[in-house]
């Protein structure tokens, strides 16, 4: 079994985040943390594997918590959770170690791929020492996105269409494409063809939104 650390500042989304890692096979909850000094405290006490660790914590960052686990030895896989688009972000975390990023808002499936891939490369790095360079390349590919899903339709992701449904269903309210383009941080025609595809297959509704002038914008609702 893979020993995961969940470090996540919020309380709903820490045990979201603690029930997905339970669901995943191969893998079991270690501890649950709401700080860094908590995390730290867990990782001196208790065995982990891996950490699903949050960038933005009350007492510190992510980045910084990851700094110090490296400082102190400490050889866990980190998987990055955190809503940034930051390209420093995602640099610092890799220079620390991270093995993988989940961004925020995320829904079950996106964190069991993510979990599927890292349990492959465990058993792979299980399974037979590195020789050759095509060892070490295929435990690095191990850890890369999966190929395009078979059930979606060209130019359709499964993680990015984790992430709009997320949004959309979260809000709880009609959102365009512009809105939810925004609060993903993402193209305006990027969040259009994920919508669009979900109201194509009946997880989402169309609906006009008419304001002062102009033609109505066209806004979408989750039905789930």
């Amino acid at each position: 079994m893979i020993r995961t650390l969940v470090v996540e500042d919020d309380p709903v989304a820490r045990e979201a985040h603690v029930a997905y890692v339970r669901r995943v096979p191969g893998f079991t909850v270690a501890g649950a943390a709401g700080t860094g000094a908590e995390a730290l405290r867990l990782l001196a006490s208790t065995g982990v594997d891996l950490v699903l660790l949050d960038v933005h914590l009350p007492d510190t960052s992510g980045l910084e918590l990851l700094r110090r686990m490296r400082a102190e030895g400490r050889t866990a896989d980190v998987i990055m959770v955190t809503r940034a688009r930051d390209v420093e972000v995602v640099r610092a975390a890799v220079a620390f170690g991270a093995t993988q990023y989940l961004v925020k808002p995320f829904t079950f499936s996106a964190v069991a791929a993510k979990l599927a891939s890292h349990r492959a490369y465990v058993e792979r790095l299980r399974a037979e020492p590195v020789l050759a360079q095509g060892d070490v390349d295929e435990l690095f590919d191990a850890l890369r996105a999966p190929g395009p899903d078979p059930g979606l339709p060209p130019g359709i992701s499964r993680e990015s269409l984790d992430a709009v449904s997320g949004v959309l269903e979260a809000a709880g309210a009609p959102l365009t494409a512009a809105e939810v383009a925004e609060r993903l941080g993402a193209s305006r025609v990027t969040a259009r063809r994920y919508l669009e595809h979900l109201a194509d297959i009946g997880v989402a509704t169309r609906q006009s939104r008419y304001g002062s002038q102009g033609r109505p914008q066209v806004e979408y609702v989750w039905r789930g």
